[in-house]
């Protein structure tokens, strides 16, 4: 994706991270989907769709009325993922491989991203385009992160370099690990207003229910942060072991980041 910087590897393991934090926000996801009033009939875009869970949270919406595409660069997992929708839904689907600043898209009745701005060096741009596959009366929805007020307690020793390699990969590469704070502002940027509506959802859990996300993103991150020179071996090492041992103590719990949501229809 122009102007991106995908802090993650793509890898077996990273598709699997992607599906345990897709189960991890799809009640947060389906709430704002309902909330905006996702229907039968509907045509819906999602952008950077990875594995495909919220197309099939859209697909179960819109039914065989409606129709769901899910646009990202990476073609073998849209592949792989439309393979399971066509199994498992009643919605046509369709994918997409190509970069978001030069696919030529259709204007659609819901524009939906998550966790993608976050990765960008201009967001504002992305937004803009997005607002241009937005048909009149559609809305654009948008879920990103804020990683501020993560937390362990008892808090892990570890946790100050979970930290550092979560957002500090972000910060040198370009991206914005407070993304979902500045959504608003990203969408007056882009000149299309303020959003009609925000929605902010946390998880606080054992370390016990959430540590094989979290050592799946801290093992994802850490190849372009060693790269970056933002921790070492040696600290990894003692970090995946300090999360593998909380892993048996279900007193010690964790906040996940907050996913922040907005939205913006557009005038019929």
């Amino acid at each position: 994706m122009t102007g991106s910087a995908y802090v993650f590897a793509r890898t077996s393991d990273e598709y699997n991270r992607l599906r345990l934090q897709a189960g991890i926000w799809e009640e947060a996801t389906t709430r704002m989907l309902d909330r905006v009033g996702v229907a039968p009939g509907m045509r819906c875009l999602d952008v950077g769709c990875g594995p495909g869970e919220v197309m099939r949270l859209l697909a179960e919406r819109v039914g065989p009325s409606g129709s769901v595409t899910g646009v990202d660069m990476d073609g073998a997992l849209g592949r792989e993922a439309i393979e399971v929708l066509r199994a498992t839904v009643d919605a046509p689907v369709e994918f997409v491989e190509g970069d978001l600043y030069e696919l030529d898209l259709p204007e659609y009745d819901v524009v939906y991203v998550r966790l993608v701005l976050m990765h960008l060096a201009d967001p504002v741009t992305l937004l803009r385009r997005m607002w241009t596959w937005v048909a009149p009366g559609g809305v654009l929805i948008v879920q990103d992160y804020d990683t501020e007020g993560m937390a362990t307690w008892p808090q892990l020793e570890c946790w100050g370099e979970f930290g550092r390699v979560m957002d500090g990969i972000f910060e040198q590469t370009g991206g914005d690990p407070r993304c979902g704070l500045h959504v608003p502002a990203h969408l007056v940027d882009a000149g299309i207003g303020v959003p009609d509506g925000t929605d902010i959802a946390g998880v606080l859990a054992p370390i016990a229910d959430t540590r094989g996300f979290l050592q799946a993103s801290y093992t994802s991150a850490l190849p372009t942060a060693l790269r970056l020179g933002i921790t070492s071996q040696d600290n990894a090492d003692r970090c995946l072991a300090e999360l593998a041992a909380a892993e048996a103590d279900r007193t010690n719990f964790v906040r996940l980041p907050a996913l922040v949501g907005a939205y913006k229809r557009k005038p019929a």
